[in-house]
């Protein structure tokens, strides 16, 4: 039985994993504040935007990494899928509410996607592909994230075996994703939002 202790330790970790900001730290390596270029996010979208292709990909590798190890750990070590779920539920928080920014960070969908990779790496993968898929044919990265976002506890669902608290994570991520996007959301529905450009080599590529 995991003491209260334990639980509350790995809670607190699992938040200071995920409010470590990689796409802030990496714009500071390229020499810039990538909380005042672009629209003022530490994403990896952002991060392409306003930096460049190879500081993006490393936020995207560094992102998702901090929600899968914040979630298999917890595993790892065998505890339950209510420890696990608030583990994710607290890195994905810590990202998007970063202690190093004054509670500002990022939309969470990266961190969420090792979060899900690390408990249900099948449905990760899928929601992914609609992410992608969405992504490739609108080139609205806002909105291939919420679609994939959405999909998540309908797979889930769909698989019909699964613990009650990973559907209540995967629900309570896509409700937050929602939340941390509402200004893009805004954008959409006033044809504001800008596309990701084809020619993603390039610094700065939007239209």
């Amino acid at each position: 039985m995991n003491s209260v202790f334990a639980v509350t330790s790995l809670l607190l970790a699992a938040y200071f994993v995920g409010t470590i900001p990689a796409g802030y730290l990496v714009g500071r390596i390229y020499g810039v504040y990538i909380t005042k270029l672009g629209s003022r996010n530490i994403g990896a979208t952002n991060v392409l935007r306003s930096v460049g292709l190879m500081p993006a990909l490393i936020v995207m590798i560094i992102d998702p990494l901090k929600g899968f190890l914040a979630t298999f750990l917890p595993q790892y070590f065998g505890m339950g899928p209510l420890v696990v779920s608030a583990a994710g539920l607290a890195v994905v928080t810590g990202n998007n509410f970063s202690l190093f920014l004054g509670l500002r960070g990022g939309k969470g969908i990266a961190t969420t996607f090792g979060v899900l990779l690390a408990i249900k790496p099948v449905i990760a993968i899928l929601g992914l592909a609609i992410a992608l898929i969405t992504i490739a044919l609108g080139r609205f990265v806002s909105l291939g994230s919420l679609i994939g976002a959405v999909s998540v506890p309908l797979f889930l669902i769909a698989t019909g075996s699964f613990p009650l608290p990973y559907l209540l994570l995967v629900t309570a991520l896509t409700v937050l994703a929602f939340i941390r996007h509402w200004d893009n959301l805004a954008r959409l529905a006033k044809g504001e939002e800008r596309r990701l450009s084809r020619n993603m080599h390039k610094k700065g590529s939007v239209e």
